[in-house]
């Protein structure tokens, strides 16, 4: 019988601080020449942005364990992909993405501390035709088997996919955030034709704003009556 200390798919403040499943740690040191050349941005605006949203912004909304930018976009799609209990992202997805520079000064380290990943490769929605399939590519489907092979060996490996794929998916959103870049993508790729507007009802001067070094120029905002 579950007395709720577990705590299993619900927010908890004990899943942060004392973990549950698998706990993992995800690092890499992004070389500057590739933050600039492929991510598009600066290892200081990179810094900057995470500081400002993932942390203080999170720490201001009060968050319990959300200091990233999307781990649960990323979470929820490895398991559905991988036939795993979609209900537990609540608390898999609890993450802090950390960006500073690398002994070098000029790369850029970035981490992502996942306490809470719970994950399974036997049963359930792992024996479905596609969520096998892709257990296989990964090569963790079923019991992990072999000389040397302890119990939970698939589960703790998939546990660091999970964490990988979340890394890469907050660099690339921090970085398109730091570059001013998401927003100007959603316009080109979005599949809806854009609206035309209606002159404006209201316009707000935001040139007095402080702005921090992440921030895009802004010049006035303007805002439609519907």
């Amino acid at each position: 019988i579950s007395g709720n200390m577990c705590t299993d798919k619900k927010p908890a403040a004990i899943n942060w601080i004392m973990g549950r499943g698998k706990s993992i740690v995800v690092e890499a040191i992004i070389p500057e020449s590739i933050v600039t050349s492929v991510l598009r941005s600066s290892v200081a605006a990179m810094i900057e942005t995470n500081t400002q949203k993932n942390h203080i912004g999170s720490a201001m909304a009060g968050a319990v364990g959300g200091f990233n930018a999307h781990a649960a976009n990323i979470v929820t799609a490895v398991y559905l992909a991988t036939g795993q209990d979609p209900a537990q992202n609540v608390e898999s997805s609890n993450c802090i993405t950390i960006m500073e520079y690398a002994e070098d000064k000029k790369s850029l380290h970035v981490s992502v501390t996942m306490p809470s990943i719970e994950v399974g490769t036997v049963g359930g929605g792992t024996h479905l035709p596609a969520q096998a399939g892709c257990l296989e590519i990964c090569g963790v489907r079923g019991a992990a088997k072999g000389p040397g092979s302890m119990p939970g060996d698939n589960a703790r490996k998939l546990a660091q996919i999970v964490g990988s794929a979340v890394l890469a998916g907050e660099l690339s959103l921090m970085a398109a955030l730091a570059a001013n870049q998401l927003v100007n993508s959603h316009m080109a790729l979005n599949r809806k034709p854009a609206e035309v507007t209606t002159a404006s009802a209201t316009e707000v001067n935001a040139s007095g704003m402080r702005k921090n070094m992440s921030m895009p120029e802004l010049n006035h905002t303007t805002t439609t009556a519907k």
